[in-house]
């Protein structure tokens, strides 16, 4: 097992890619230097044109030279062709909402745009009123598939990260669809870095965590999904072909603002810490403007 996580780098202006172990960075250009292997400019060309499979051997010699403190995280994926979401695939959350979780996927799709990196602002404009947080583990497709049984699901799958998918709800109840609500530029931060699916294997166990301002909002456990991640990635192949880098933010757990009355909506200033066992932590700032 690898043990390392890949991450898109910010430093002194510059951007950057590398590997994360243990607190410390081997970055593309050490990488290089070290190994011979001549790395891309950018991260999809590492992470799915062979690259990362090419070095993957020898991560064991590679020094990691940086400390990550240097550099600022960026969302990982810069350009995905597309981000898929599930809706209402966590039976509790359902519930809360007033529906029931169905045995076919039922998916939005959010812009790239929304995309931003752990530390980010949330950018949201004043006159949404219900600002909503849904914490979710995302799925990225390593290749390029369409029609594929759920056995061989897991051969298309390159690895995880956290995702927030950030909802204005006001405007999502307004449209009675999800799209626009959820579509704002920085309502999907994600990250903070990408986690093979070689080193998660129980990735139907893994405990997941947000709260606001230090208090916990959401608990639970990615073996309440209603829908699996193969039965997921086979469905939606069904539907669409499925494109390398693709991202799939698989549903929210309960514990959302929406429908519960006790629970406050985000304001100016919030702090949203949201984790995912093994896979890390990401947070995120909450700013309204004009």
């Amino acid at each position: 097992m690898i043990n390392v996580k890949i991450a898109r780098l910010m430093q002194d202006g510059n951007e950057t890619y590398g590997l994360i172990k243990d607190g410390n960075v081997a970055t593309k250009e050490n990488i290089t230097s070290e190994t011979g292997v001549p790395l891309p400019l950018g991260i999809m060309d590492f992470l799915f044109e062979g690259w990362y499979d090419e070095i993957k051997d020898k991560i064991s010699s590679t020094s990691f030279q940086d400390d990550l403190k240097k550099f600022r995280l960026l969302d990982p994926l810069p350009n995905p062709s597309k981000i898929i979401c599930l809706t209402f695939n966590y039976p509790k959350h359902a519930k809360e909402q007033n529906y029931v979780s169905t045995k076919e996927p039922v998916i939005f799709i959010k812009p790239r745009t929304t995309l931003c990196g752990t530390g980010s602002e949330i950018l949201c404009p004043n006159f949404v009123k219900q600002l909503d947080y849904e914490i979710e583990l995302a799925v990225i497709i390593g290749k390029t598939c369409k029609n594929i049984d759920e056995i061989s699901a897991k051969d298309y799958i390159f690895g995880y990260m956290i995702f927030n998918d950030v909802s204005a709800r006001d405007v999502q109840m307004e449209d009675k669809q999800f799209t626009r609500g959820k579509s704002f530029d920085t309502f999907a931060p994600c990250g903070p870095w990408i986690t093979s699916v070689e080193e998660i294997t129980n990735v139907d166990e893994l405990q997941m965590t947000t709260r606001i301002n230090g208090e916990i909002r959401q608990n639970s456990s990615t073996n309440n999904m209603f829908i699996k991640i193969p039965s997921i990635v086979s469905k939606l192949s069904r539907v669409m072909t499925l494109e390398k880098g693709d991202i799939i933010a698989t549903g929210t757990p309960e514990g959302v603002a929406l429908n519960n009355p006790d629970t406050p909506f985000l304001k100016d200033g919030d702090r949203i810490d949201m984790e995912i066992e093994k896979l890390g932590k990401i947070q995120n700032t909450v700013k309204f403007i004009g």
